[in-house]
């Protein structure tokens, strides 16, 4: 994907989606908008994700609409570059960060195995109590620094939470979530009242939410113990630890259990307000406010299973928040500590929804009428691995593998199931009314490319 291909997809914003709650300016709360059709038939309120750190609010951006940037062209020969125009405006995304969603759906948690629940597990206070205050320590404040204006220097512009898993050569490692400290120009770790120390943030991945951090081990003693999520059952008593509201409530603990295993959450990975991937988390009823995120979710025996990442924000709703599984996380933990990035495949495209083409000028690309959704092609990458097999501007992929479809999530997730760079995939797309199949080699994508 080209540079500005990616600041165009970073600089979209559409009502919904998932937004992060640690307090980032460049963060908002934004509903998770589901990239189906069809709503949650029990749930017609508006469902807000809340990423747990705490941000300062900031007056959202606004994006034009498709209409109108259809109807403000010319007819006839031009139609094609306005096309690609609406399209690369709405975030038309590669395969691996930035996309669209139609905007108007509700998105909630999408329960998939359900796992049989158990008693709460017994424990014995005085042990639990000793277990938490030392994993306590581990849990550590993030602060994020931006600078405001051009006449003062960097500010804390928002705070959340992080975890020490590591210690080594007089270093210390610090995960936390990437919305944390996404756009900081300066990162700084509080490990108690009368210590903050300058951190360099050694990688981060959106797609994830995760992010590392390497400290001066100076004044550590205390390194979490990682668990494992997989061990984790549902109605496992769970506490939550971290920095609620900021670092004036730093180290708060509250206590829950697990509600549920194995959750789909789609989420917004970079902020324009549309879902644009699937995270599996573990569902709690322990409280995760504004601040939490990068925090820690730990069992009675004081083993983290889970960092602490978002919530529900509905006035309906209470005590649904979302941690991803400890499990889940140690692989992209190990890639940004030593790599700085997590690659992925990819092909070279940057697309949009078949849902946000208006009808009429779906007869521009000669779309049969059978055909429900699919993925425009707005823009092929030169010499990428689409370019290399000769897909073309305005066709519409339909099916990957054999497989439907019908948003940037079905398509990322077809992409990165096949693994890595070199490995082939079978794309079938609707060109000039009629179907073709092509298969291609995936090429190596970067973190935030696509």
């Amino acid at each position: 994907m080209s540079n500005n291909d990616y600041q165009n997809e970073k600089n979209e914003h559409v009502p919904g989606g998932i937004e992060n709650k640690d307090t980032h300016p460049d963060d908002e709360a934004s509903t998770i908008e589901e990239n189906r059709s069809e709503q949650d038939s029990t749930n017609e309120q508006q469902t807000t994700y809340i990423a747990s750190s705490e941000k300062k609010s900031k007056r959202p951006k606004t994006s034009k609409g498709w209409v109108r940037g259809f109807f403000s062209g010319a007819l006839g020969g031009i139609v094609s570059a306005i096309l690609v125009i609406m399209l690369l405006g709405n975030q038309l995304l590669s395969a691996s960060g930035d996309t669209i969603n139609p905007t108007g759906e509700q998105s909630a948690a999408s329960e998939q195995s359900s796992d049989s629940v158990i008693p709460t597990l017994a424990s014995d206070d005085a042990d639990v109590s000793a277990d938490v205050s030392e994993v306590s320590k581990a849990v550590v404040g993030v602060i994020n620094m931006q600078q405001q204006n051009l006449w003062e220097g960097s500010q804390e512009a928002g705070t959340g939470s992080g975890i020490i898993y590591k210690k080594e050569d007089g270093k210390a490692y610090v995960i936390t979530n990437n919305h944390v400290v996404e756009g900081a120009e300066q990162v700084q770790v509080a490990l108690d009242e009368e210590h903050q120390v300058d951190a360099t943030v050694l990688g981060t991945d959106a797609l994830t939410d995760l992010a590392v951090l390497e400290i001066d081990g100076e004044y550590v003693d205390t390194v979490a113990n990682l668990g494992s999520s997989e061990d984790a059952q549902v109605g496992e008593t769970v506490l939550a630890i971290g920095n609620p509201l900021g670092m004036d409530f730093n180290n708060s603990v509250t206590k829950g259990i697990i509600s549920g295993l194995n959750r789909s959450v789609e989420v917004d990975t970079n902020g324009d307000g549309a879902a644009d991937w699937v995270t599996e988390v573990l569902q709690t009823d322990a409280a995760i406010n504004p601040g939490n995120s990068g925090g820690a979710l730990v069992n009675s025996n004081g083993d983290v299973i889970g960092i602490n990442s978002m919530k529900i924000a509905q006035s309906q709703v209470e005590g649904i928040g979302f941690a991803i599984p400890i499990d889940e996380a140690l692989p992209i933990i190990e890639k940004l500590e030593t790599d700085g990035e997590v690659s992925r495949p990819l092909i070279g495209i940057s697309t949009a929804p078949l849902s946000q083409v208006p009808a009429e000028y779906q007869q521009e690309i000669q779309l049969p009428e059978d055909v429900e959704g699919g993925m425009v092609v707005a823009n092929v990458q030169p010499n990428s691995p689409a370019d290399n097999a000769n897909l073309q501007q305005f066709d519409v992929i339909t099916k990957i593998n054999g497989n439907p479809v019908k948003s940037i999530i079905d398509l990322r997730k077809e992409l990165y199931a096949q693994g890595q760079a070199g490995e082939h995939v079978e794309i079938e797309f609707i060109r000039d009314g009629e179907v073709h199949s092509i298969t291609l080699k995936m090429d190596e994508l970067q973190t935030n490319e696509s």
